[in-house]
């Protein structure tokens, strides 16, 4: 009967399609042949101007490289150089011109004065076109209208031996002769798009045969109205549906089906096994085609009864129709696999969750926030008071701090968070804390032992609907480091098998808390052994007003540092450093170079000498490390290294592996100073180099680590040009509010890595504190000094200092007159001391003795160093200065 209604059926579809003149198929061969015509006519065009672009471009070309082969062409500047240039090149233009395919070769003077032209009548007349780029030393095409008609031109320039432009070269075609290339293209062209738009159509034609079978050639109205009666049948009824191919796919899905499995919105045609959520056991069902009846299935949170039969209905061969039906009544008897699953998942969910950070506090808030509502309704965290700090934790459970309270409610009685408790013996967290041992209260009603800590607030626990609670201790590595509680209102009371949950979920936490614990304590005595070794106040002096700004990373510490060292003379050592890596082991490398350069500069040696010997410093540091594993966190450091000097303003630095410094100039300007850039210390082999500058009095020196201006999210040429933004236009603000323009505009939010900022504003000595002059190398030239220096002496108010500043000057004179080179050249500074300095030319150092009674000499240096505060030696490229302080009155 069956057979016999699709026989009787499909006639009367035909005789409808026979009548109907607007089927589907035939709009979408009208469309669809509307479209490749379109198409071909728009490749047709674009091939077209394609083929102009082309041609014009060609033509550009070949005038450049005729007009530039004709410029370089021998003898040229020959013709151009003779009385009548025309009479020569008009020959070779016209010669060139045609076997170059060209139009016109035009050789002009820098007035565009023509020497040639096809057209002789046209020589001697002005060119036409720009050649003013030309003239430039460019070359330059464009199109014009000449004499020819309109031309497409290249303009070259004519060069001299020394690079001088003499004269110009114009070559190029007229715009017709460009056009005629396309014209013989274009047949090409209509051909091509021909034959396109012909296979195109019988691929269109094709395509509607094929859409017109499918479609059985129904009209557009015909369609919906079938696609309307089965999309309303379909998603009607409340059974799930599906049908699946032989290859697995899933050909169609209703929506009670698309509800029931939890079905994305395009889950149709993709693979049964590809869609997520699906539980395997109906993935299996699905994909093996096999006849099921009343199948129980669990899909999710649901027990499904899945119904399965193969189709051999025309167009679906081996395909498979599902019916599925939610089982309720099936719930009761899944209920346990249910919290199985779900303190499966609650776990897995605390593996992931716990412990993304070495913080303690977050750590267990983390693990207060994974229990909240699936376990429990509150949970609160306490730990000892000295975890908080890296610590060991207290025998008993007193100092317990709260660092954690969460709850499906803001408004819970329990203590609140970073109070300070001390439980009493007879409660469930300290007997957990005490016996490491987890504690279960199922009714908090029946129980008073837990009441005694606060009998007001455990009232109010009660009457809040708090009824059970689990005490599980936090422990790690053998040790108690606190206790998490558990608390539940108004639903079923926890059981033996929470408490196995709550300590699995507490022992998932306690290593988290641990190693925050133990880094807590690493990172604390790193920054406390980095901050001993950082200078903790600048020393006084006067030829720099200086601000600083040190910042520690976000996490772990590392080796920047700086200092200003005052020198002698009046002079002042800065300096910034930073050694590579993080931990104790760079504070600890850090400190070693920071002693080092203090050490160092007391030898008053150039920057390039002091890092010379710093290097060696690194470099035996690295080799004696005892443990390879030490040994590789530090592989080098940067440092710069700046001496300035007040009474000549004059600044001398070197840096290895370091940033270059920035200069604030008195007008607000800012560059970086042309410093050569040395080896990181510790690489060893290449010598450091020296640079001196003459600053104005006012600069601003601004020393800084890579920190500052380097950045995952930013180059380091942009982390220089907010550098300069940040320091330019403001000549009159201080160092120190610089330093901290710096810090808002580069850093708004805490570094990634240590910054160490010095800013130097520099200061000179006036005329009237400096006073020099010129010795002869005469031993009878030493009482004349006395008598200068005397008089500058009474000039300052320092009359008191005459005599013992006479007798040192006299000793240093002498020996310099004796022992030393010219020239010879006495200096006093008034500063914070008075200061004297006898340069010579030779580099002798001299060296103090203790002279024995019967000795005739020996005693000058002594005597020096019994008048003065402090004397010493500096050496320059010039020879040495030995110089000598003595306190003001």
């Amino acid at each position: 009967m069956s057979d016999m209604a699709d026989r009787l059926r499909r006639p009367r579809w035909r005789s409808v399609i026979g009548k109907s003149p607007r089927s589907v198929a035939g709009q979408v061969f009208v469309l669809q042949a509307a479209l490749v015509v379109a198409l071909v006519l728009c490749g047709v065009i674009g091939l077209v101007l394609q083929s102009q672009r082309d041609t014009s471009t060609e033509a550009r070309r070949r005038s450049i490289a005729v007009a530039q082969t004709f410029a370089h062409a021998p003898g040229i500047l020959q013709a151009l150089h003779t009385p009548h240039p025309s009479k020569i090149l008009q020959p070779l233009t016209e010669a060139g011109r045609k076997s170059a395919g060209v139009d016109f070769i035009v050789v002009m003077d820098t007035h565009g004065i023509r020497y040639t032209h096809p057209i002789p009548s046209k020589i001697g007349k002005r060119f036409v076109g720009r050649i003013g780029p030309s003239l430039a030393g460019k070359v330059y095409t464009e199109s014009v209208h000449g004499p020819l008609g309109h031309e497409e031109q290249a303009t070259v320039p004519i060069d001299d031996n020394h690079g001088k432009v003499v004269a110009l070269v114009s070559a190029g075609l007229k715009v017709k002769n460009v056009t005629n290339e396309v014209n013989r293209q274009l047949p090409i062209i209509l051909a091509t798009g021909a034959a396109a738009l012909v296979v195109s159509t019988g691929g269109t034609a094709l395509v509607g045969r094929r859409l017109r079978r499918q479609t059985h050639s129904l009209a557009p109205d015909e369609m919906s109205r079938m696609y309307e009666h089965h999309d309303t049948v379909l998603h009607s009824v409340r059974e799930g549906v599906l049908i699946v191919g032989a290859d697995g796919r899933l050909l169609l899905v209703n929506d009670e089906a698309r509800r029931l499995l939890d079905l994305p919105a395009e889950a149709e045609g993709r693979h049964v096994s590809g869609l997520p959520g699906l539980d395997p056991d109906i993935v299996e069902l699905l994909v093996s085609g096999r006849e099921a009846t009343d199948e129980v299935l669990f899909a999710g949170e649901r027990l499904l009864a899945v119904n399965q039969r193969p189709t051999d209905r025309a167009g679906c061969p081996g395909a498979t129709v599902v019916t599925l039906r939610d089982s309720t009544e099936l719930q009761a008897l899944s209920g346990r696999a249910q919290v199985a699953r779900e303190r499966l998942k609650l776990l897995y969910d605390a593996g992931l969750g716990i412990g993304s950070s070495l913080d303690v506090a977050r750590t267990a808030e983390e693990m207060a926030r994974v229990a909240v509502p699936r376990f429990a309704d509150f949970v609160t965290v306490d730990l000892a008071d000295a975890v908080l700090h890296g610590g060991e934790p207290a025998a008993t459970a007193t100092d317990m701090r709260r660092i954690a309270v969460h709850g499906v409610r803001d408004d819970h009685p329990f203590y609140e968070k970073d109070r300070l408790i001390d439980f009493l013996p007879s409660t469930p967290q300290a007997r957990g804390y005490d016996t490491g041992r987890s504690e279960l209260v199922t009714d908090l009603l029946a129980v008073q032992d837990w009441q005694t800590q606060d009998p007001r607030r455990a009232r109010e626990i009660l009457d809040y609907g708090i009824q059970s609670l689990i005490v599980a201790p936090i422990r790690a590595r053998g040790a108690v480091l606190g206790t998490a509680t558990f608390w539940r209102a108004k639903r079923d009371a926890f059981d033996e098998e929470d408490l196995s949950l709550a300590e699995e979920l507490v022992a998932r936490a306690a290593v988290s808390i641990d190693n925050a614990r133990r880094y807590a304590r690493e990172h604390a005595l790193a920054v406390t052994l980095q901050r001993s070794l950082l200078p903790r106040a600048l020393p006084e002096q006067s030829a720099l007003d200086v601000g600083y700004r040190y910042l520690p990373a976000q996490s772990g510490v590392s080796g920047d540092w700086f200092d200003v060292i005052p020198l002698p003379g009046g002079r002042v050592a800065l300096v910034v450093g930073d050694v590579v890596g993080h931990g104790l082991h760079a504070a600890a490398t850090m400190g070693r170079l920071r002693t080092a350069v203090h050490n160092f500069s007391t030898l008053d040696l150039p920057p390039d000498e002091l890092l010379s010997h710093l290097d060696d410093l690194v470099g035996r540091i690295d080799q004696d490390e005892a443990c390879a594993e030490a040994a590789g966190e530090i592989a080098g450091a940067t440092c710069l290294y700046a001496i300035y000097d007040p009474a000549t303003r004059r600044c001398t630095m070197a840096r290895a592996g370091h940033l270059a410094p920035a200069l604030v100039h008195p007008d607000g300007s800012v560059t970086f100073a042309d410093l050569p850039a040395g080896p990181p210390l510790g690489i060893g082999g290449l010598p450091f180099q020296t640079a001196e500058l003459q600053l104005a009095e006012g600069t601003e020196l601004v020393l800084y680590t890579d920190g500052l201006i380097e950045d995952r999210s930013r180059d380091l040429d942009v982390g220089m040009e907010l550098l300069r933004q940040a320091l330019a236009d403001h000549p009159g603000r201080a160092p120190d509010e610089s330093c901290q323009a710096v810090l808002d505009e580069l850093l708004p939010g805490r570094p990634t890595d240590d910054v160490a900022l010095l800013v130097a504003r520099t200061r000179a000595l006036t005329p009237d504190q400096v006073a020099e002059w010129d010795v002869p190398p005469d031993p009878a030239a030493v009482a004349d000094m006395r008598l200068a220096v005397s008089g500058t002496l009474d000039e300052w108010g320092l009359a008191e200092l005459g005599f013992a500043t006479e007798l040192v000057l006299s000793e240093l004179i002498t020996n310099a007159i004796r022992y030393g080179g010219e020239p010879i050249r006495v200096r006093l500074i008034r500063d914070r001391t008075l200061i004297c300095e006898v340069a010579d030319g030779s580099n002798t150092s001299p060296h103090l003795r203790y002279a024995a009674t019967t000795d005739e000499g020996g005693r000058g240096l002594f005597l020096v160093s019994q008048m003065t505060e402090r004397w010493g030696v500096r050496y320059s490229p010039q020879g040495k200065v030995i110089w000598a302080e003595q306190a003001l009155p």
